[in-house]
C-alpha cells in the first residue's frame, strides 16, 4: 500500500529524538508512519523539501483567539497554518463562565489544534477596564478545576495575571486561587508578570512545572535586579523546575532585558507570541519571526526549534502526542527556509537589533493535510479586516468605524 503523503529531502530537525539530518517522513492518514534516511516507498503525493528544514508542527502556549468574545481575540486559524503552528493554545482568555462558547465555537471548528488555559477569573479576559481579578468573587477555583478536568482534551492548566491592574489591592490572593485551581485539576499555572507584585513573591508559590510568562519583560518586577543581574530567585526557581515563557506580546519583549540575561546564561525555556488584537502585526509578525529574534540574539537553530516544539509540547502535558516526528503520532510538521540576509527585528518599545538569519515558513501540515502560506491569502486578509476593526471599537475610533456619536 502507498504512503498517502511523503515529504522528501529535508534537513529534519526534531530535538525530541535526537534528529538532525536529511530525511524523508512519509504520512498515513493523519499519522506519522516512518521517518528515514530514504525511503523508497510510493506515496499518493510526494513533495520535495530538498534545502528547507522540517520539524515537528510549532506550539504557541501563549496567545488569545477567543474572536468576537473578548477585545483581545484574534481569528488565529489561518494565521497558524500560514506560519507553521499547528498547536496554539489560548492564554486564559475564557473563565469557566464562558468557557464552553470558546469550546463550541473557536476550538472545535478550527483546523489548527486549540487548547486553553482557563483564567481562574469566571469572565476570563472579555474586557478589561477594571482588573479581572480586582473583585476577588470572580475567582472559583472548584468551577475552574471542574472545567479543566472534565474537558481535559481542551484544557491545559490555569492562567492568572499578576499585575496591579487585574489584581488591584489582592496582592498574590488570586495566585492563591488559581494554584488552588491547579491542584485540583492536576495541571501547571501559568502567570503573568507585571508590575504590581514583586516577583520573588509570585515565584515562593509556584510548583515545578508552573509557568512564567513575559519573562523578557522590562516594565515591572523583572527576572533582572537594577544592576542587571538575574535574580537569585529566579535561579532557584528555574532550578526547581519553574518554566519560563518568552510570551513577547504586545508590550512584553525588550531586548535589554533578554540580553543581560543571555549574556548570563538564563535562555528562555519556551517561545511563544503572546498574539492578539493589539500585538498582531505590530510588534508580531509570527511564531517564527519571535524565534528568528532570539536566533540573532545567540541561540542556535535547534534550540529555538526545541523551544518551539518539544519543550512547549512538555510544557502542557502533551509531550508523548505532540512535538515530534516519532511514528505514531499526529502529522503535524512545519517546513521552513531559513534566509541568510540582513534583517532588523524590534522589541515591544521599537530598540531595534540586526541580524543575518530569518526563518521563514513555507508549508505546514496540519494532522496529514498540507497548507501553504499563498493558499491562505485571502483569509488572512480577513483576520486582518477583522483585527482594524476591533481595534477601532476598542480605542472608540468611531470614525473609522464610519459613524459619528450622536448620528442616528
Amino acid at each position: 500500500m502507498p504512503y498517502d503523503l511523503l515529504l522528501k529531502g529535508a534537513t529534519v530537525v526534531d530535538p525530541a529524538q535526537g534528529i538532525n539530518g536529511v530525511r524523508d517522513v512519509a504520512i498515513n492518514g493523519d499519522l506519522i508512519a516512518a521517518v528515514e534516511e530514504q525511503i523508497g516507498e510510493p506515496a499518493r503525493r510526494e513533495i520535495d523539501l530538498a534545502g528547507r528544514v522540517l520539524t515537528p508542527g510549532w506550539i504557541d502556549i501563549h496567545a488569545h483567539l477567543y474572536s468576537g468574545v473578548t477585545t483581545w481575540g484574534i481569528q488565529a486559524d489561518a494565521f497558524c497554518l500560514a506560519t507553521g503552528v499547528t498547536t496554539i493554545v489560548d492564554a486564559g482568555s475564557p473563565g469557566w463562565a464562558n468557557f464552553l462558547g470558546f469550546k463550541e465555537f473557536i476550538a472545535a471548528p478550527a483546523r489548527t489544534q486549540v487548547l486553553t488555559f482557563v483564567h481562574i477569573s469566571a469572565i476570563g479576559l472579555t474586557y478589561g477596564p477594571i482588573g479581572e481579578m480586582v473583585d476577588l468573587r470572580y475567582g472559583n477555583p472548584e468551577r475552574t478545576a471542574f472545567v479543566i478536568h472534565n474537558w481535559s482534551d481542551i484544557c491545559v492548566g490555569v492562567k492568572v495575571r499578576q499585575g496591579a491592574h487585574q489584581i488591584g489591592d489582592n496582592g498574590t490572593e488570586p495566585l492563591r486561587l488559581a494554584v488552588q485551581a491547579a491542584e485540583w485539576s492536576g495541571t501547571p499555572v501559568m502567570v503573568h508578570i507585571a508590575v504590581g507584585v514583586p516577583l520573588p513573591d509570585i515565584l515562593a508559590m509556584l510548583r515545578p512545572a508552573d509557568i512564567v510568562t513575559h519573562c523578557y519583560q522590562g516594565t515591572g518586577d523583572s527576572i533582572v535586579d537594577e544592576s542587571g543581574e538575574v535574580l537569585p530567585e529566579v535561579w532557584r526557581a528555574r532550578e526547581q523546575g519553574v518554566i519560563f515563557d518568552l510570551g513577547h506580546g504586545g508590550g512584553s519583549f525588550h531586548y535589554e532585558i533578554a540580553k543581560k540575561a543571555l549574556e548570563q546564561g538564563f535562555p528562555t525555556d519556551v517561545i511563544s507570541t503572546d498574539i492578539h488584537n493589539h500585538s498582531f502585526e505590530t510588534t508580531v509578525q509570527s511564531l517564527p519571526e519571535t524565534a528568528s529574534k532570539l536566533l540573532n540574539l545567540g541561540l542556535g537553530l535547534e534550540e529555538v526549534i526545541r523551544q518551539s516544539t518539544s519543550a512547549p509540547a512538555a510544557a502542557i502535558g502533551r509531550g508523548d502526542q505532540l512535538g515530534t516526528l516519532r511514528p505514531g503520532t499526529v502529522a503535524d510538521l512545519a517546513a521552513f527556509d531559513v534566509m541568510e540576509g540582513e534583517f532588523e527585528f524590534f522589541d515591544v518599545r521599537k530598540n531595534r537589533e540586526s541580524g543575518s538569519q530569518m526563518i521563514v515558513p513555507v508549508l505546514t501540515v496540519r494532522a496529514g493535510k498540507v497548507y501553504r502560506p499563498a493558499e491562505l491569502r485571502e483569509e488572512l486578509d480577513e483576520t486582518r479586516r477583522r483585527v482594524r476593526e476591533m481595534n477601532a471599537l476598542s480605542a472608540g475610533n468611531f470614525a473609522a468605524l464610519g459613524w459619528t456619536p450622536g448620528e442616528a
